[in-house]
């Protein structure tokens, strides 16, 4: 049975247990979430994950780290080293986009090698395999999607990205719709095209219900992906985006009615005065399930910085109810990632996670801010390192300039205004002592 299933029939299981241990809650608690469709624990029962974790109302804001070879850069050994960077730097979860080389064989080491739950995009697999064995997106039929997602649910992929509410009509009034640009989502891309080909709807929309048995028996959750997310914010919260997260809203009951638990994914491009009303929408629409946000990035200009303008747009919509971020590299919109990208990639989202978990007031997470700040106080070097977001980077800085005084900083020395008030302080003491 999945988690669903047994928080339905009122049944802790020993993996909520471990989530709630994690969270600092109640594991009725979790339960009674994961009842809701508002908690999520993705975790195939063939995958033994090490670092488990929960998604959803309630919970610490989690990140998610994507890598994967493409069709220009196959390195499997380097995927591994970005696998192993994202994890040691804090990413909850991995996803594997890999479109180029053996995807079996990729997607299997990496999830061999993978201690967090591991997340696909079956039909990257499911596109790639048609065009090399019958020359084209086009040719794909039913049996070739469900013989995938059979292939990677046995393996243990824990979620699937599943474009699913990208439908026909959908595509019909993108044409209408005037976007700078069409489809940024390369699975929605795909889609897109074997429908306008196939003169047809989406078979991930009309198969629905066998997707959801193969979901159910390896209770693998389904991340309803956002084909139509804006990939300008000019594009930002158009008919064709919100039509789409209504059917994925639909889809989402039918997937809870079928024990099956579900993520929704969300923009994308999208300017800082429309991130609030976004996280609301899908709340609304979606039953208050899970929200998984590509950023959002606020601004298009960003190239380079992008994690800076995803870490932004991450942060407000964390702090308004998303639960879930992708995070975003500076490498984004450029070329693939490097290591260094992925490490980058992480932090940022994880600070803009922080962030809004502070807002939220989730688990008194700003206790570590707290320490933070008496150990900057103290000028206590070795604690503020200890407790920083990446300790070896800050460490690394310290030591690059190290002041003459050990209890100051070489921006202040002697001018540091912690010091200067701590003096001024102890003399005042010092004084009103001496007159009684």
């Amino acid at each position: 049975m999945t988690q669903l299933i047994f928080a339905k029939k009122k049944k802790i299981t020993p993996l909520m247990k471990r989530v709630a241990d994690k969270e600092h809650v109640d594991p009725e608690f979790v339960m009674d979430k994961i009842s809701k469709g508002r908690i999520v624990i993705p975790n195939n029962a063939k995958h033994d994950v090490i670092l488990p974790c929960g998604i959803g109302e309630g919970l610490k804001t989690k990140v998610n780290a994507n890598i994967g070879t493409s069709p220009e850069n196959i390195n499997l050994g380097e995927e591994v080293k970005k696998l192993n960077m994202a994890v040691m730097h804090g990413s909850d979860t991995v996803m594997d986009l890999s479109i180029g080389g053996d995807l079996t064989k990729i997607r299997r080491k990496l999830l061999k090698y993978s201690k967090v739950p591991f997340g696909t995009v079956p039909i990257y697999e499911i596109a790639v395999k048609s065009i090399c064995e019958k020359g084209s997106i086009r040719k794909i039929n039913i049996n070739d999607i469900l013989a995938v997602l059979k292939e990677q649910a046995r393996d243990g992929v824990d979620f699937f990205t599943i474009h699913a509410g990208l439908t026909y009509d959908t595509i019909m009034n993108l044409q209408e719709e005037g976007r700078v640009i069409d489809i940024v989502s390369r699975g929605g891309a795909f889609l897109a095209e074997w429908m306008t080909a196939n003169d047809a709807e989406n078979p991930f929309y009309e198969s629905f219900d066998d997707i959801l048995e193969i979901a159910e028996q390896w209770d693998v959750t389904l991340s309803l992906g956002d084909g139509m997310r804006p990939g300008s914010i000019i594009d930002a919260t158009d008919a064709v985006q919100i039509q789409e997260l209504m059917t994925l809203g639909q889809l989402a009951r039918r997937a809870n009615n079928h024990g099956v638990q579900v993520i929704i994914e969300g923009p994308g491009h999208v300017p800082i005065n429309q991130v609030e009303i976004n996280v609301e929408l899908e709340k609304e629409l979606c039953d208050g399930r899970p929200f998984y946000v590509l950023g959002p990035i606020v601004t298009d200009v960003a190239s380079g910085y992008d994690h800076i303008a995803a870490a932004i747009g991450g942060a407000l919509a964390a702090a308004k109810g998303a639960d879930f971020l992708c995070y975003v590299t500076p490498a984004e919109h450029l070329r693939l990632p490097s290591i260094k990208d992925v490490k980058d990639g992480v932090i940022a989202a994880r600070i803009a996670a922080h962030a809004a978990d502070i807002a939220k007031s989730v688990n008194s997470n700003s206790l570590w801010d707290r320490k933070m700040s008496e150990a900057r106080k103290k000028r206590d070097w070795n604690k503020q390192i200890a407790l920083s977001i990446d300790p070896r980077n800050a460490k690394e800085s310290r030591l690059k300039s190290m002041p003459k005084k050990s209890d100051v900083c070489t921006m202040c020395g002697d001018f540091c205004s912690m010091k200067l008030v701590e003096n001024a302080l102890k003399k005042s003491k010092h004084i009103k002592n001496s007159l009684y």
